[in-house]
């Protein structure tokens, strides 16, 4: 294929994602800590609106430790829009990661070709920690967008230095903002920053006094960047900049963030606390596709297979633009082996990592088949291997759907066998469609709703249930017990299955009949781990 075709075959990739965005984006239940997050985003609202007389949003749990960008816009389209709360937001959240795709597409295509920019968007297409979340992961996607595009930026700019054009500078700024406008953790794009000017001021320049003038005259031209950051961080995360201290106890928070909440990793169930320094690595190792890794795997075999060239290779044009996005992978990955914070729900809170190494990974396979031109039959069975994971990939996520999110590859076993030694539905999306099934049971009519416990957060299920149902804290009262599989919840209550929710033969949510159970059947019990 030409570069045109491969331009027109990656256009057609991202028409194809906004279709099923705008087809599917209903399909998704709501995750558990959308309820506040939106309430949050509403108070930030009315702290505006009423001359910043209202703080209640600073005194709301512990969301003022998170920046409000996602909520707050999210609250705007409330007041503006008739659609469903929860699937208006599902929408913005996808159109975040529609905007991430094109971000990935354009680092792609600047550190390689057309062909890299289609192979980095079909990679990421086929990442489910990035296309099935995009719908219900509302503050973990947006933020990794914007991480993303200040990636693009930092990348840019890596051609211009010292002298950076200031429009450069303001779209930088433009995006770290926003990122810092919804977490601290937007912090990683400077880090990311000050090291690409590091790495840089070392290529391009031989002595220490010409790279300390360098680094400063980059400083000063991206001074613009960092107003522009401030203020919008200061929009959208009032309480950050109310007081010298606060990004600071935001950070310390983070740092040391750890609640009574188990997590599995390959079948050992930890505190998430005490997780092993691998968990990240052990998670990116089975939640991405089989063409994801081949990537990763072919631009290691490259970069050893031309380790001569590369005292040349590290003083080149293309490492200044390259280094970026090798310390955007490098960098967190690195921060979570050495520091081991708490972590839970897979590589959720570190989704921002998965744009860059998507673009390796495509730098992988786009490199890999130009060290197979010598031979037309080698390169053709390499290119068909990349075509046929991709395929099972995608075979996987549409027999998975609207969960394509739980999706794990074949180095975690089988759906069966990985669901129970990884994480699967922990946003128990999957109760959309158990509500639904308890509502088409047939039941007597009665006066009083029948009480249904809910593992999970209770708007989860009283969004769906209509008024023949109620939800209740008090589970030992409960009529119907509705639960995913997840973390074996779905055990804390008997009852009879009257219903359940299966993708590729897995089961991710029950419901149970509990109206005749008597005595200590009808008392919770933990979850078996």
């Amino acid at each position: 294929m030409h570069s045109n075709q491969y331009r027109i075959a990656s256009y057609g990739i991202f028409v194809i994602l906004v279709l099923f965005t705008l087809l599917t984006f209903r399909h998704y239940g709501i995750s558990n800590d959308e309820e506040v997050q939106h309430v949050y985003g509403r108070l930030l609202l009315e702290f505006y609106q009423s001359g910043f007389s209202n703080q209640s949003a600073f005194h709301y749990k512990n969301l003022y430790l998170y920046g409000g960008f996602f909520d707050v816009i999210a609250a705007i389209l409330e007041k503006l829009t008739t659609m469903w709360l929860w699937d208006m937001r599902h929408l913005l959240s996808a159109a975040f990661g529609l905007l991430g795709f094109l971000a990935v597409y354009k680092i792609a295509v600047t550190l390689g070709s057309t062909r890299t920019g289609f192979l980095a968007l079909l990679l990421l297409a086929l990442t489910a920690a990035w296309s099935g979340a995009m719908f219900t992961h509302t503050k973990d996607i947006p933020f990794a967008t914007c991480m993303t595009w200040a990636l693009y930026y930092t990348v840019q700019l890596s051609r211009h230095l010292p002298k950076i054009p200031l429009n450069i500078s303001l779209k930088l700024g433009v995006a770290v903002g926003c990122a810092l406008g919804m977490r601290i953790g937007g912090g990683f794009a400077v880090v990311y920053l000050i090291l690409a000017l590091l790495v840089a001021s070392l290529i391009v320049k031989k002595n220490w006094s010409a790279r300390v003038q360098c680094l400063s005259v980059s400083a000063w031209y991206l001074l613009p960047a960092g107003l522009v950051a401030f203020a919008i961080m200061a929009v959208f995360w009032p309480w950050g900049v109310m007081s010298p201290d606060h990004p600071a106890e935001a950070i310390k928070a983070f740092s040391n963030f750890s609640f009574n909440m188990l997590t599995i990793d390959d079948g050992m169930v930890t505190s998430i606390g005490e997780v092993p320094r691998t968990y990240l690595l052990n998670y990116l190792m089975v939640r991405l596709p089989e063409v994801f890794l081949l990537g990763l795997l072919s631009l290691c075999l490259v970069v050893m297979a031309n380790y001569k060239k590369a005292g040349s290779y590290l003083t080149s044009q293309h490492a200044l633009l390259l280094s970026p996005v090798v310390i955007a992978v490098a960098f967190p990955l690195a921060f979570v082996l050495i520091t081991k914070p708490a972590l839970y729900n897979g590589v959720r809170h570190f989704t921002f990592v998965l744009p860059p190494l998507a673009v390796l990974a495509a730098l992988g396979i786009d490199q890999a088949l130009n060290a197979l031109q010598w031979s037309k039959r080698v390169s053709l069975a390499y290119a068909t291997v990349v075509a046929a994971l991709s395929v099972v990939t995608l075979s996987v996520l549409i027999h998975l759907h609207p969960y394509e999110y739980i999706f794990y590859n074949h180095l975690a076993g089988n759906p069966a066998i990985a669901e129970k030694q990884w994480e699967s539905d922990y946003w128990s999306s999957s109760l959309r469609e158990a509500s639904k099934a308890l509502m088409s049971t047939p039941i007597p009519a009665r006066t009083a709703p029948y009480l249904v416990a809910v593992c999970a957060e209770s708007f989860q299920g009283s969004a769906y249930l209509d008024q023949r149902f109620e939800v209740t804290k008090n589970w030992d009262a409960a009529d119907f017990y509705m639960s995913s599989t997840n973390m074996n919840c779905d055990q804390v209550l008997q009852g009879k299955v009257i219903a359940e929710v299966k993708r590729l033969g897995t089961l991710l949510a029950v419901v149970k009949d509990r109206r005749q159970l008597e005595g200590e059947a009808r008392y919770a019990r933990p979850a078996p781990n």
